[in-house]
């Protein structure tokens, strides 16, 4: 297959010329990895040398930010992680491509206003001068002192301002890098699933009407053209819409093409640019394929991919207790672990429990929405995950090593992405 960096092309020649080619009618696209799991990343980068394609990784502003997030890195640390990863998988680290998921002030949404936006534009910024590819500005949220009642979305004006004033700090950082540094690419939209996850019930979600759609463009191009950013407008590679598709702890709403057909209409007579869907997770191969086709060409992906990553290594746990005894000396109790900080740091998974039974609360972490996924960083329970894999290396238990099993498991969730995403 053919190099896609060939001829001295970067990752932004690459995302531009996929545009062109979706909405030229070719069914391509970008399958977007947002975690920072160490086992996924790898997965996604051995899919990616198969493919001879390129691999988008992304951080949200909870998981990465100035303060460390969720996993203690920093955009600027998040990019020598992947790079670290890819080095010493093998695969070039000049065909990542890093993007910024959900960047702007949702992580310090209880401040003043005039705070979480300073905080949010010094995201943006180390973002881009870590050589983040791929920005996704989202002003969608309120922040403390908004008008209106609270709860209520802020004024949608408010909101392209907002993004408006992120893309020109933006622009500003790529100015101060080296000269010939590609410039960044930008998704903006209002219909933005809540960062981390939803609280998804039974019912689909509404699809985007083409006036919303509409409005939001109209009125994010007019900010960025009153800033003096026609240039970055330019650059806006996707709009974020809902085209239907989401998932809860226990259910998964599957892409329904018809409820889509209006707002894939109006899109034919837009400027070239694609959606972008989040919250793809969960859904079959064919309504991937059927996404891409319908220029929900940017695929967001993450808790299915930390899912299979959990349900890997605790069925490894089990076959661990049956190696060495269920009171044997040195077990990982990993299992264990993962419950005890569960229930001494609730606070990324109580918010999704409908109730106070065991069943609601092991099915808020260990469900569909795998809020477990923000407790793997921490060091106690990477030790007694290290010491899950040492346990199983040292007795040969499997029939391959438990590190390629635990990749293999991921691999098959990533496959049907970028074959949704592959050249007819």
């Amino acid at each position: 297959m053919t190099d896609p960096l060939a001829g001295r092309r970067t990752t932004t020649d690459v995302l531009l010329e996929m545009v062109a080619s979706n909405r030229a009618g070719e069914r391509v696209g970008l399958y977007s990895v947002c975690s920072a799991e160490r086992f996924v990343l790898e997965a996604a980068m051995a899919q990616a040398a198969t493919d001879h394609t390129l691999v988008c990784v992304e951080s949200t502003c909870n998981q990465v930010n100035q303060f460390g997030g969720y996993t203690g890195l920093t955009p600027a640390g998040f990019r020598d992680f992947v790079t670290q990863v890819a080095v010493e998988t093998g695969f070039d680290p000049a065909r990542v491509i890093l993007g910024g998921d959900h960047l702007g002030p949702h992580a310090w949404r209880a401040e003043p206003a005039a705070k979480a936006m300073a905080k949010a534009r010094d995201l943006v910024r180390d973002c881009v001068l870590a050589r983040y590819t791929k920005i996704h500005l989202d002003t969608s949220m309120r922040v403390g002192g908004d008008p209106g009642a609270p709860g209520s979305p802020p004024d949608d004006t408010l909101v392209a301002q907002r993004a408006a004033e992120l893309a020109a700090v933006a622009e500003a950082a790529w100015g101060g890098l080296p000269a010939g540094s590609p410039p960044p690419l930008y998704v903006v939209g209002t219909e933005v699933p809540v960062p981390g996850g939803e609280t998804a019930g039974a019912g689909a979600p509404a699809v985007t009407t083409p006036q919303r759609a509409t409005r939001t463009l109209e009125l994010t191009g007019a900010a960025f053209s009153a800033r003096g950013l026609g240039a970055a407008w330019e650059r806006v590679i996707a709009l974020v819409v809902q085209p239907g598709v989401e998932f809860g702890s226990d259910s998964v709403c599957a892409y329904d093409r018809p409820k889509a057909r209006a707002l894939v209409d109006w899109l034919e007579g837009q400027r070239p640019l694609l959606f972008e869907a989040h919250s793809t997770d969960y859904q079959s191969a064919a309504a991937l394929a059927r996404l891409v086709e319908d220029h929900f060409a940017i695929l967001k992906v993450g808790p299915a991919l930390t899912h299979a990553f959990c349900e890997a290594v605790f069925e490894l746990e089990g076959e661990e207790r049956e190696l060495l005894g269920a009171a044997g000396a040195g077990l990982s109790r990993l299992r264990e672990t993962v419950e005890r900080a569960l229930a001494t740091d609730p606070g990324h998974w109580r918010p999704y429990a409908a109730g106070e039974s065991a069943e609601q609360r092991a099915l808020a972490a260990f469900g569909y929405s795998d809020r477990v996924r923000y407790y793997w960083a921490r060091p106690d329970v990477r030790a007694a995950l290290a010491r899950l894999l040492g346990n199983l290396s040292a007795r040969r238990a499997t029939a391959a090593p438990p590190p390629t099993l635990i990749r293999d498991r991921i691999g098959a969730v990533i496959e049907p992405y970028a074959k949704a995403c592959g050249s007819r």
